[in-house]
């Protein structure tokens, strides 16, 4: 595997991304840019994987043209840190030192980790960078939250050496560890018609259900995602049935359910629906009463008959999370519940972060730090092998 190197406070930490892949059997070749080496000696790369590193395009040596020579080897393209310069010269097609001529050469799977300043992440231009070149079929994994090195906090931080080379190993097929299950997924809000204008909605986003999908079918999993209204793109390799209803989210959940093997409902669904009026209800000088009446329980619905599945919930609350997550899994029937307070900053609705606590119908809780929803969609599906796991044990 090929790991590249650019130029930022982070690139200290390739030494522990070469070391971990190291360790796990693979042999790393590191390419590094000149800014690289200005935080990181090549001498230590060099040390960690028994490579010479390679910066310089011009350095004579025999067998063929430097970044053809090594674009030919490897089975992916590691880049961690990615500058916003690196990331722009990708997504612009220049090749204008080894590194960046080398990712042009390249024709295999590159897994682009982004570290840098908040503000430059947030920069549309960067933003617009990274989504042309994911539509171009190149990965990244989100970076982490916190206080960066410039002091400032958000997002920015390189993710974590264990997130990036669990990643890794997804992409490359490695683990392939869900190969064979049947996943059915719910993510996003319902609309419930007030009339033929206006409706009652919640603020999901719906991007932790199809970071979920999309994880799931990384790893080789059979996805069907019923999908709310969302602003979203549909992840590569998932079927996707959109709905707007509770109603109609119960009914294609149902079409579905016999088929899978697990059950991730991230959906937020609405509780109630309003007995819709045809045509626009006018303004009117006195108060509007609306008659209310309950949606169907799809988690509890699914709970009920659930036989050897695997069924997890999602709990959004504002108080006594745990106390009530355990009951949730409980009362419904689910073999965990993905339990999030959304009054704290980092894990409320249409942010790129989560602050989890997994919830366990025995009373076990498991709390989990601030992380993207990516890492996060795949420490549920761990938990999904842990619990088909224990139910093959127990059967």
């Amino acid at each position: 595997m090929i790991l590249g190197v650019a130029g930022g406070i982070a690139a200290y930490k390739a030494a522990e991304i070469a070391g971990t892949l190291v360790k796990q059997g693979v042999e790393v070749r590191v390419i590094m840019t000149r800014a690289a080496q200005e935080f990181i000696t090549p001498l230590t790369l060099q040390t960690i994987t028994s490579h010479e590193v390679a910066s310089d395009m011009f350095t004579p040596r025999s067998g063929g043209v430097a970044h053809i020579e090594a674009a030919r080897w490897g089975e992916a393209f590691l880049i961690a840190p990615a500058t916003a310069n690196i990331i722009g010269k990708m997504a612009a097609g220049i090749g204008d030192d080894l590194l960046s001529t080398i990712v042009l050469a390249f024709d295999r799977p590159v897994l682009v980790c982004p570290a840098m300043n908040v503000t430059m992440y947030k920069n549309p231009v960067v933003q617009r960078n990274i989504q042309a070149l994911s539509a171009l079929g190149y990965y990244f994994i989100e970076p982490g939250s916190g206080r960066l090195a410039c002091g400032e906090e958000g997002p920015g931080r390189l993710a974590p050496t264990a997130e990036i080379v669990a990643r890794l190993e997804s992409i490359l097929g490695g683990s392939g560890d869900l190969g064979g299950l049947k996943m059915l997924i719910t993510a996003g809000p319902t609309r419930e018609p007030l009339d033929s204008v206006r409706y009652i909605s919640n603020r999901s986003s719906g991007k932790m259900g199809y970071a979920v999908a999309k994880a799931a079918a990384e790893r080789g999993a059979d996805v069907v995602l019923v999908s709310g209204p969302v602003a979203l793109s549909p992840p590569d390799g998932v079927n996707v049935v959109f709905v707007e209803t509770a109603q109609e989210m119960h009914l294609a959940v149902n079409r579905h359910f016999e088929w899978c093997d697990v059950v991730v409902k991230a959906a937020a669904v609405a509780d109630y629906r309003v007995q819709a009026q045809p045509g626009k209800i006018k303004k009117g000088a006195t108060p509007l009463t609306l008659t209310l009446e309950p949606n169907p329980d799809i988690l509890r619905d699914l709970g009920e008959r659930k036989g050897r599945r695997v069924i997890i919930g999602f709990a959004a609350e504002t108080e006594q999370l745990e106390t009530r997550a355990v009951e949730k899994a409980r009362n419904k029937g689910a073999d965990l519940i993905v339990a999030n307070d959304v009054t704290r900053p980092g894990a409320g609705f249409d942010v790129d972060t989560n602050i989890a606590v997994f919830a366990y119908p025995d009373g076990r809780t498991v709390p989990l730090p601030l992380m993207t929803k990516s890492a996060l969609a795949h420490r549920i599906l761990d938990q999904v092998l842990d619990l088909r796991e224990d139910g093959a044990d127990n059967g």
